[in-house]
């Protein structure tokens, strides 16, 4: 056993070290009460069996499978999430894991999955379901590969890629210059999003990871509040500046009805939020999410409140704030990592 435990606490120390800064921990965001979540619809088609992006705009709704060797865009029916049109280019994605919407209408195609993280650039996919080419913009992490499952379109148009990280620590990162379809464009780190576990059910890894591990995003539409969701729960942020500084704020953290593997996040123009699963599970809604963001402003107070759980650190920080995960807990961390690497092992997606 000590043999083991030792394996373990060496490969623990290296994740934390590689992340560039400690995993922190702070304190908890009280879910809020009584929210009156609901099942809006539930897919039937088959080609939304992985269904892992999504938006709602004024002329309908579109998702994003992830995987597979073409991109495409499904437009979804909003009153029985049947499929009434599809929507193709020829360009072979590696993996599709987020899709976001700008104002002109165009769709953000996020194709920044990477289970084995072995990418040397990520890349996004701007398309329109009024026709024409897709433009293919690449981009490369400061810090190494990474994967991530979460698009942000900040109020000035600018992509924030955020990754998914088991233990709750998660990077937010943004291109550098213009986006350039001739060559990559590098990427900073701007912030650091951290969530702890909660104990809501749901998502087909345990809660230890599935509550922290973030697997998709969206903002509103008229940018007044980011959403940024796990397996098992969606933070409500109100926007105060660009995005880092609103990661910065408390969130409205709002638990999930036990989605199979939700990894779908968006809002309504009449700002309802939808989260929708992998597995053909059913479109949940949570109404009025932008009239419970607005009071979470106005009751708690948050200026100058400390980081709470599920807050962001400024990249000049190094994530200092809250306290290091202590030596107990990063024992339990290793032990978790082994789970994680059978859990990953048997992954839906491998490419």
């Amino acid at each position: 056993m000590g043999r083991v435990a030792l394996v373990l606490l060496v490969v623990t120390t290296s994740v934390l070290a590689a992340s560039g800064r400690g995993i922190a921990r702070s304190g908890e965001v009280p879910a809020a009460e009584a929210v009156p979540t609901r099942v809006h619809c539930t897919p039937r088609d088959e080609r939304l069996s992985e269904l892992s992006g999504l938006v709602a705009g004024p002329d309908g709704w579109y998702a994003v499978p992830d995987g597979g060797s073409r991109l495409r865009v499904y437009e979804m029916s909003p009153r029985d999430c049947s499929v009434v049109d599809s929507y193709h280019w020829n360009v072979d994605p590696y993996d599709v894991e987020d899709l976001a919407r700008s104002p002109d209408g165009r769709l953000w195609v996020a194709d920044t999955g990477d289970n084995s993280r072995r990418r040397d650039t990520i890349a996004v996919h701007v398309v329109s379901p009024e026709g024409g080419p897709a433009r293919l913009y690449r981009m490369r992490y400061p810090d190494g590969p990474h994967d991530a499952e979460a698009l942000l379109l900040g109020r000035d148009g600018v992509p924030h890629v955020v990754t998914k990280n088991p233990f709750g620590t998660a990077g937010v990162y943004r291109p550098v210059g213009e986006l350039d379809e001739r060559r990559p464009v590098e990427l900073e780190r701007v912030t650091t999003l951290r969530l702890e576990p909660t104990d809501t059910p749901g998502g087909p890894v345990p809660s230890a990871f599935g509550s922290v591990a973030v697997t998709g995003a969206a903002t509103s539409a008229e940018h007044e509040v980011l959403a940024v969701r796990t397996y098992t729960e969606v933070y409500l942020y109100p926007v105060s500046g660009g995005v880092a500084e609103t990661l910065a704020r408390d969130p409205l953290r709002i638990p999930l009805p036990g989605e199979p593997q939700g990894e779908a996040v968006a809002f309504t123009p009449g700002g309802d939020l939808l989260s929708a699963s992998e597995r053909l599970g059913p479109v949940n809604v949570v109404p009025n999410a932008l009239g419970l963001a607005d009071g979470r402003t106005r009751d708690s107070g948050m200026e100058g409140a400390r980081a709470p759980h599920g807050s962001g650190s400024s990249a000049e920080d190094g994530g200092r704030a809250g306290e290091l995960l202590p030596g107990r807990a990063a024992l339990a961390v290793g032990v978790l990592l082994v789970v994680l690497g059978v859990l990953s092992a048997a992954s839906r997606r491998r490419r």
